[in-house]
C-alpha cells in the first residue's frame, strides 16, 4: 500500500433511498447445482504488514519497545531513582564497547553518589506512545499466576561492586516480581546474558520494567527483552492476536509488506538475511511507518507463522525500488541472488548452504515454499527490466515456484505471468459497483491476486457499511474463484495508538482485542469457501448509490442491494453467500435445480447490526459479530428472509439428483 489514500476514496452509500425501491417484492434466486466450477483452495487468505506497530508491539510477543536501544531517541526508557538523599546520575547512549557490530548502542548508567537504601536506573513502560495518555493501556500488561521471561545484557566498571535489580512494578512502584545480579552471578567487564523468570503476585496492565542499581559505578545494559513464557505453539507470538489470525482460516499469509518491503529509500527496503538468526544480532532497521523494526518478527519467523497456523507462505521480495531510489541494473545480481537463496532458505535440504541455518534455527524440515510475490507496487520501465531479472533466475533454478508480479501502473510485458496483484482502497458502493468486475475476464492470461482491498473511505471505514460493501465485491471473486485465486484484505493489525492506517481487521491494546465488522466478513467467506462455484441467478431490487465523489466529480449508480454466489462442497455441501445491503429485511425465494433434496434443517451465520454505521470498540468488542443458527428448509424451493444490512451463509445438506 501507498502512504498516501486514495483521492477518489471519499464517496459514501445514500442512506436516505426512495422508498419505492424498497417495496417489500420479494427476490428470486435460481441455482444451478449440477453445474460448477473449481474454486482456488487459496482463495481467501491475509496480508500481513509491519505496520500500526502490527509485528513490533503486536505479533511478535516482545513485551519491550527500544530493547536494544538503537532508535533514534531513548523517550522509551525513563530515569527512575529514589532514596533519603541526593542522587548523582546520569544516562547516555553508549558505542565504545559494543554487544556485537550488529547492535553497536547500548546504555550507560554513571552512578556517582546515591544515598544508602537508594536506587538509580531505567524503566519501560513497553509500547507506550510518547506524552500520550489517553484511553488506550500505556504499559505492559501482566496477569497473576502467568510467568515471564526477562532477559539483558549488562556488563560493569571495575569499581561497581552493588547489585542490578530487575523488578516489574505498577506505576506507583509497588513492587510485583524481582531479582538480582551481581558479581557473584557473572557481572564483569564482559558482556553477560542474564535470565530472570518473574511471576508476578498481582495482575497490572500498566505495569513498568525497572533495571536499576544500587551502588556507585558504571554499568551498561543492551538487549532488554521481556516475553510471557506462554506463546502460541511455544514459537514467540502474543497468542490472543495469533488466535485471532488463525480464526480467520486464512489459506495463506503474503508477508512482510507492502510498503514496508519498499521502504522510503532502499537502505529501509527489508533485506530478509539480517532478519535471521540470533535476534540480539539482528541490526533492524527504520521503517517508514514511523517507528524501528527489531526484525526480531524475521524471515524464519513468518515462516513459522505459516506453519503453524496451517496457511502457505507469500513472500514479497524487494525488486531493488524504494520509494525515492532503487538499485542500478548493473547491481541488481546481488538482490537476485537475495531471491535464490531466500527459497533455499525455505525449501532446501538441511545440508545446503540455506537449508542449514534454518536447521540450525531449530526446523530441520523444508517449509515448503511455494510462491514469491517480486515487488510491491512498484511498475514502469524500471520496474519491468527487474521483474525480468528476477522471472528469469527463480524460473531458471525452480521452475514450480509461483511468481506474483505487480500491477501497479501496467503489469510486465516481456514475461509470461503466473500471478498479477490488484490493489483496491475505495467506497463501499465502489466495491459493490465491482461485484461483476472479474466476470468478464478472459481466462487465457495470468491469474488474479486481490492482495490489497478495503473500504478505506472515512465516514464509512471500520463500519459494518464497509463490511458490506467488501463483501458484496467478494462475491465476485468466489463466483470467479477459477481466475481470482488469491485475495487479502489489508491492512491486518493495528495497535491502539499507533494508526498509519485506516481500517484494519484487527484491533488490539497490550491486553484487549476485537475484530472490526470487515474481520468477520472475512472470517466467514474463507470458513465457507466453497470447492466448485455454481450458476446463481438473482433477481431483485435496486438503489441508486454514490459510488464516487471527488472535487469536481460525482457518481452515482443503481445497483443491486442484494448479492448472491452459491457454491458446493465436496463433502455434499450447498453453501449461498448472500449480502444485503438495504436498509430493511429482504424475503428471497431460493430455487436449487439439478438436486433430488435437501435436508429440512440448515445453518446460517448472520453478520448485522442496528445501524449499518455500527462499529466494533473495546467497549463493545462484539457489536457487529455473527450469530449462528438454525433454519428450517421445506424443499429445493424455499423462502428465507434477510436482515437489513447483513451477511448471510446458509450451508444446506444436498442430495444429487440421480
Amino acid at each position: 500500500m501507498k502512504s498516501l489514500l486514495p483521492a477518489v476514496a471519499i464517496g459514501l452509500l445514500l442512506a436516505a433511498l426512495s422508498p419505492h425501491l424498497f417495496a417489500n417484492s420479494e427476490a428470486t434466486i435460481q441455482i444451478n447445482a449440477a453445474a460448477g466450477t473449481p474454486v482456488s483452495p487459496t482463495l481467501y487468505g491475509i496480508f500481513f504488514e509491519e505496520i500500526n506497530r502490527a509485528g513490533d508491539g503486536g505479533l511478535y510477543a516482545e513485551m519491550i519497545q527500544n530493547r536494544s536501544f538503537e532508535d533514534e531517541s531513548i523517550v522509551d526508557w525513563k530515569m527512575v531513582g529514589s532514596g533519603n538523599g541526593a542522587i548523582s546520575a546520569s544516562c547516555a547512549l553508549d558505542r565504545a564497547k559494543p554487544l556485537n557490530p550488529q547492535n553497536p548502542t547500548s546504555y550507560r548508567l554513571d552512578i556517582k553518589a546515591l544515598p544508602a537504601g537508594g536506587r538509580f536506573g531505567i524503566a519501560n513502560h513497553g509500547f507506550k506512545l510518547p506524552n500520550r495518555d489517553d484511553d488506550h493501556q500505556n504499559g505492559i500488561a501482566i496477569v497473576q499466576g502467568d510467568e515471564y521471561q526477562l532477559s539483558f545484557h549488562a556488563r560493569v566498571s571495575e569499581s561497581f561492586a552493588g547489585t542490578i535489580t530487575a523488578s516489574l512494578e505498577k506505576p506507583d512502584g509497588t513492587v510485583l516480581a524481582s531479582a538480582r545480579v551481581d558479581r557473584q552471578s557473572g557481572l564483569a567487564g564482559d558482556w553477560k546474558r542474564f535470565e530472570i523468570p518473574f511471576l508476578p503476585s498481582q495482575s497490572e496492565r500498566e505495569a513498568v520494567l525497572v533495571l536499576s542499581a544500587d551502588q556507585p559505578g558504571t554499568l551498561w545494559l543492551d538487549m532488554v527483552t521481556l516475553f510471557p513464557k506462554k506463546t502460541f505453539k511455544g514459537h514467540g507470538m502474543r497468542i490472543d492476536i495469533a488466535e485471532k489470525i488463525q480464526a480467520m482460516h486464512p489459506a495463506f499469509v503474503r508477508f512482510p509488506g507492502g510498503c514496508f518491503v519498499e521502504g522510503r529509500t532502499m537502505e529501509e527496503a527489508v533485506h530478509w538475511k539480517k532478519t535471521i538468526g540470533d535476534v540480539a544480532s539482528r541490526p533492524g532497521h527504520s521503517n517508514l511507518w514511523g517507528y524501528r523494526s527489531t526484525d526480531g518478527l524475521g524471515y524464519h519467523e513468518y515462516l513459522q507463522f505459516c506453519e503453524d497456523i496451517g496457511a502457505e507462505p507469500l513472500f514479497v521480495i524487494n525488486v531493488g525500488m524504494a520509494h525515492k531510489d532503487q538499485v542500478p541494473m548493473g547491481q541488481m545480481q546481488e538482490m537476485v541472488q537475495d531471491a535464490l537463496d531466500a527459497i533455499e532458505y525455505a525449501n532446501g535440504p538441511a545440508d545446503s548452504s540455506w537449508g542449514s541455518l534454518r536447521a540450525k534455527a531449530g526446523h530441520p524440515e523444508p517449509f515448503h515454499l511455494k510462491m514469491m510475490e517480486i515487488g510491491n507496487e512498484n511498475g514502469g520501465p524500471l520496474y519491468e527490466e527487474r521483474y525480468a531479472l528476477f522471472h528469469d533466475a527463480i524460473k531458471a533454478r525452480y521452475p514450480d515456484i509461483l511468481l506474483v508480479a505487480n500491477q501497479w501502473r501496467g503489469i510486465p510485458k516481456s514475461r509470461p505471468l503466473d500471478v498479477v496483484d490488484e490493489h483496491y482502497y475505495d467506497t463501499p458502493g465502489f466495491f459493490m459497483s465491482k461485484a461483476t468486475l472479474y466476470d468478464t475476464y478472459g481466462r487465457k492470461g495470468a491469474k488474479i491476486y486481490v492482495g490489497e482491498y478495503a473500504v478505506t473511505h472515512k465516514p464509512s471505514a471500520g463500519k459494518l457499511i464497509a463490511a458490506l460493501g467488501e463483501a458484496a465485491y467478494m462475491t465476485g471473486m468466489e463466483r470467479n474463484g477459477d481466475h481470482v485465486i488469491m485475495a487479502s484484505y489489508a491492512p491486518l493489525l493495528e495497535r491502539a495508538g499507533w494508526q498509519r492506517w485506516y481500517p484494519n481487521a484487527i484491533v488490539y491494546d497490550s491486553s484487549r482485542i476485537f475484530g472490526t465488522p470487515s474481520y468477520y466478513v472475512q472470517s466467514m467467506f474463507a470458513a465457507n469457501r466453497a470447492d466448485f462455484s455454481i450458476p446463481t441467478r438473482v433477481l431483485g431490487p435496486q438503489a441508486e448509490v454514490l459510488v464516487k465523489q471527488r472535487k469536481d466529480e460525482t457518481r452515482k449508480e443503481t445497483l443491486p442491494t442484494l448479492y448472491a454466489v452459491a457454491g458446493r462442497k465436496t463433502t455434499g455441501e450447498l453453501i449461498l453467500k448472500l449480502v444485503n445491503t438495504a436498509p430493511e429485511s429482504q424475503s428471497c425465494a431460493v430455487t436449487v435445480n439439478g438436486i433430488a433434496a435437501i435436508e429440512p434443517r440448515a445453518e446460517a451465520t448472520v453478520l448485522t447490526s442496528a445501524s449499518p454505521e455500527d462499529a466494533n470498540s473495546f467497549d463493545a468488542p462484539n457489536k457487529v459479530a455473527p450469530r449462528t443458527e438454525t433454519v428450517e428448509v421445506a424443499a429445493p424451493s424455499f423462502h428465507h428472509t434477510l436482515p437489513a444490512n447483513s451477511v448471510t451463509i446458509l450451508r444446506l445438506k444436498i442430495h444429487p439428483a440421480p
